[in-house]
């Protein structure tokens, strides 16, 4: 399940403008470059005890910049306060931070030890201050060898910053990198941490800012979680009817895939729009009706008059969800591109915009990396090496909403940058994105803009599967999302 991030700020940053704002601090006689090492190790200090016992040894690996100065005071406070520690440091100090550091531990009587693979991978406790923000490229092999250590034993393992060996920037690993159960971010969030196999690697984030919140420019992005539901489901007037609650086509379901297009048109249904039709293999209406009657259907062998009908009554289009790459899903795609009414495209209507490429402003675009791949033609490795060049890159050659989907979803409308650390691996499972689909579709129906109903769908569907997998996220199907749906486009139920 995911972690709750609310109580985090919203704003992230990069590397580069987290060292801007240490700079400006330093300028406008705040504190000293040192003293921001000082904050950061008693703070990493703090996080050790609270996770674990005192009477437990501790082995802190120091890199030679500084975030191996922050885990040298870390060392020195936990050697003062009767803590058995050993400090490993992987070259000679770099930065003046870290000389001063080290001299300080030294001075109280600490000791360092050469580098160890074994006494890594045999400890109980470990503090993770071997790289921090300085990894661009694949780390070195003893230093790979050292982070194997790590991650091979059974130690307990806090990061510092990030762990080591995830690239800040981009959440991607450069080529090995440190599994921490607990990483403390120091000063302003990185924006990396958030996506990507980040993720994965980071374990349970922590927080501090070391006082430099008032020093720090635009964010390069923005966090959202279930805080921003509140801001937009207020309860309806008394006298709406249905024709003011939004009405969605839903295009998809060729043969074999029916389940695709009922699971988009439920969802649209769940997440509060009026009147949805779907439009899909005459053979699939049982299919889609015989659970859910409150779906119009209509069987279409052939783009008709009827078509072009539906397409017209609808507010908002959803196109994608099954709809095959053969004749028949190609002819309703063109039918759909005619049409000048918002539209969210998913699955193989990606696929089909990949082989015919065009910029349409008033579409949101949903894909998964293999279909961001093919939309750029590249490959998955090069989308998740940087999330967010991928969705600034599908922005500009398509326009309209992109987002991204994968752990920590990245949104880019070609001005603001959103990650929605949302949702859990139950998600890894059939249908699931097109029920992300249905939730869009039916926001943008009921007056929300494209973006503003991107990120807040995202948001539902990733609260929804958290909520879902409070039973298990394996196993979790995407049907079981339908009433946390429902709850949470609910303001009053949040």
């Amino acid at each position: 399940m995911a972690q709750d991030l609310s109580q985090f700020p919203k704003a992230l940053y990069t590397r580069a403008q987290v060292r801007e704002a240490e700079l400006s601090a330093v300028s406008q006689g705040a504190l000293s470059l040192y003293e921001l090492v000082e904050c950061a190790g008693a703070a990493a200090f703090a996080c050790l005890t609270k996770h674990n016992s005192t009477a437990l040894p501790v082995l802190i690996l120091a890199g030679s910049g500084n975030n191996g100065a922050d885990a040298l005071v870390c060392a020195r406070l936990a050697r003062e306060s009767g803590i058995a520690v050993s400090v490993m440091m992987a070259s000679s100090a770099r930065t003046a931070e870290c000389q001063q550091a080290l001299a300080h531990y030294l001075a109280g009587g600490g000791e360092l030890l050469p580098f160890d693979v074994m006494r890594i991978f045999t400890a109980k406790i470990i503090v993770d201050g071997l790289l921090g923000t300085g990894v661009r490229d694949a780390v070195g092999d003893d230093m790979a060898q050292y982070i194997n250590a790590i991650n091979e034993g059974a130690a307990w393992v806090l990061s510092l910053d990030l762990p080591s060996g995830v690239i800040a920037d981009t959440g991607a690993i450069a080529g090995v990198a440190v599994m921490a159960d607990v990483t403390l971010c120091f000063g302003g969030l990185k924006q990396g941490l958030l996506t990507g196999k980040a993720r994965h690697y980071s374990g349970e984030l922590e927080f501090t800012d070391l006082g430099l919140t008032a020093f720090f420019a635009k964010g390069s992005a923005q966090r959202v979680g279930i805080e921003t539901l509140k801001d937009y489901f207020a309860a309806r007037a008394r006298d709406s009817h249905k024709g003011q609650s939004g009405k969605v086509t839903v295009i998809g379901g060729d043969i074999g895939m029916a389940g695709a297009v009922r699971l988009a048109s439920e969802a649209c249904l769940r997440a509060g729009a009026g009147l949805v039709t779907v439009i899909s293999r005459a053979e699939h209406q049982l299919t889609v009706n015989v659970s859910r009657p409150e779906l119009m259907f209509w069987g279409c062998d052939l783009v008709d008059m009827e078509v072009y009908l539906r397409l017209g009554w609808a507010q908002v289009i959803v196109l994608g969800p099954g709809l095959g790459k053969h004749d028949w899903g190609y002819n309703l795609f063109k039918a759909a591109g005619l049409s000048d009414k918002p539209c969210v495209l998913d699955a193989d209507a990606l696929n089909l915009l990949s082989h015919e490429p065009r910029q349409q402003t008033n579409w949101v675009l949903t894909p998964h990396s293999g279909e961001a791949a093919r939309l750029l033609g590249c490959s998955i490795i090069e989308i998740e090496q940087d999330r967010f060049a991928a969705v600034r890159a599908m922005q500009q050659k398509y326009g309209g909403v992109v987002l991204l989907k994968g752990a920590g979803t990245v949104i880019f409308d070609g001005k603001q940058m959103v990650v929605a650390p949302v949702g859990n691996p139950g998600l890894a499972s059939g249908g699931c994105g097109d029920v992300l689909s249905g939730i869009i579709g039916a926001l943008m129906a009921q007056g929300m803009d494209n973006m503003q109903a991107t990120v807040v769908g995202v948001v539902v569907h990733g609260c929804a599967a958290d909520l879902a997998a409070a039973k298990g996220e394996r196993g979790m199907l995407a049907s079981d999302l339908m009433p946390f749906i429902r709850q949470l486009v609910n303001s009053d139920l949040l």
